[in-house]
């Protein structure tokens, strides 16, 4: 088993999504949601985190307690059932068993105790980096909805068209110490980000394409630079809403290098996963990022998902 973690990580993961709902709203009608002042596309976090434990679950075959399982008649378990199938008598025997809570954290209740597990791994609400336009799609299908009707019933779906959305974390090495997280969960993290998203295949999700993971590693304890989504732009010759493909658009990284380089002496190496199709401008000029990452003397790890 690798070591607990000791370092901070900061991290940014952008994906897009093309002709779907990336997570809808169930108090409107399951629209996107979209911020109304600024037309930003919005993805919670919570809807990232199921993204990584149910891959972590389905694909790699790791212990998941926060998941949706049944009962024989078909009604959800909650928390306390989960723990009876689980067989855990302790906080440190759930965290042992279960990857999501080392990851995330978590409460409940063992033998009339509770816990509560604040997660290393935490993410604010995923942003788009540029407005987008929602569109409304109306079909039918070929099913009558009863034995009395003659026809298909009418089908409703709001989409976006295209979004690129932005979501900023943090690997807490202080909070790891109470879970027990390890370099090797982060790595899991990684992969359940990245796989993840392109392995989340339903009706609504499918498409979904992640194309940059960046995770800065710091040396200096209780430190990281901070809010590092926003220092990564989106520019293209079109509006912010006829956008349709990561081809239509570069992504300005002059800000991002310039932290980066302001704060070199802090951190010990950037990982890196970039999908190719991205391009990226620094003061005007197309570079790879990470040969800009590495001008600016910091060592860049490209990640192996």
């Amino acid at each position: 088993m690798s070591e607990i973690v000791s370092q901070r990580r900061e991290i940014v993961f952008l994906y897009d999504v093309k002709d779907i709902n990336p997570n809808g709203d169930p108090l409107d009608e399951n629209k996107p949601r979209i911020d109304d002042e600024t037309m930003v596309n919005l993805v919670s976090d919570v809807r990232l985190k199921r993204t990584v434990r149910d891959y972590l679950h389905d694909f790699k075959g790791e212990e998941i307690f926060i998941r949706e399982t049944r009962k024989d008649d078909g009604t959800l378990i909650d928390k306390e059932g989960r723990l009876g199938d689980l067989k855990v008598n302790t906080a440190d025997e759930l965290i042992k068993k279960c990857v999501d809570i080392r990851l995330f954290g978590a409460t409940a209740a063992i033998k009339k105790k509770s816990i509560i597990l604040t997660g290393p791994v935490q993410f604010r609400i995923g942003r788009s980096l540029h407005r987008v336009k929602m569109a409304y799609m109306k079909g039918t299908t070929v099913m009558p909805s009863d034995k009395s009707s003659k026809q298909g019933t009418f089908t409703e779906q709001y989409i976006l068209p295209y979004s690129l959305i932005g979501f900023y974390g943090i690997v807490n090495e202080n909070a790891a110490k109470s879970t027990h997280l390890t370099d090797d969960d982060v790595a899991l993290l990684y992969d359940g980000l990245w796989n993840g998203t392109k392995n989340l295949i339903s009706r609504s999700k499918v498409g979904q394409m992640p194309r940059l993971l960046l995770s800065v590693v710091y040396t200096e304890k209780n430190y990281h630079i901070g809010d590092l989504n926003g220092t990564i732009k989106l520019v293209s010759e079109k509006d912010d809403e006829e956008i349709r493909d990561v081809g239509e658009f570069n992504l300005d990284v002059t800000d991002l290098v310039a932290a980066l380089d302001a704060n070199k002496e802090k951190i010990q190496r950037v990982d890196l996963m970039a999908d190719p199709r991205l391009t990226y401008v620094a003061d005007g000029t197309e570079a790879s990022l990470q040969d800009l990452i590495e001008a600016a003397g910091i060592k860049v790890a490209p990640l192996a998902l």
